[in-house]
C-alpha cells in the first residue's frame, strides 16, 4: 500500500470518530452544565479532528 493510500485511510477513520464524538456530545442535553467529562471529550474530539486534518494535508502534500 503506497503513502497516500495510507495517509488517506487515517485521514477517514479519525474524521469519523471526531464527528461521532461530536455530534454525541452536541446532542447531550447536560452540555448547558458543562463538567469535566465534557471537556475531556471535546479535547479529544479536537485531537481526532486534529489529527484527520494533518493526515489529509500530509496525503495530499506528499509526493507519489
Amino acid at each position: 500500500m503506497n503513502d497516500r493510500r495510507r495517509f488517506f485511510r487515517i485521514f477517514f477513520v479519525l474524521l469519523a470518530f471526531g464527528v461521532l464524538s461530536l455530534l454525541r456530545t452536541l446532542g447531550r442535553p447536560s452540555l448547558a452544565n458543562v463538567r469535566t467529562v465534557d471537556i475531556v471529550q471535546l479535547i479529544g474530539t479536537g485531537m481526532c479532528l486534529g489529527g484527520a486534518l494533518v493526515a489529509l494535508v500530509l496525503g495530499l502534500t506528499r509526493n507519489p
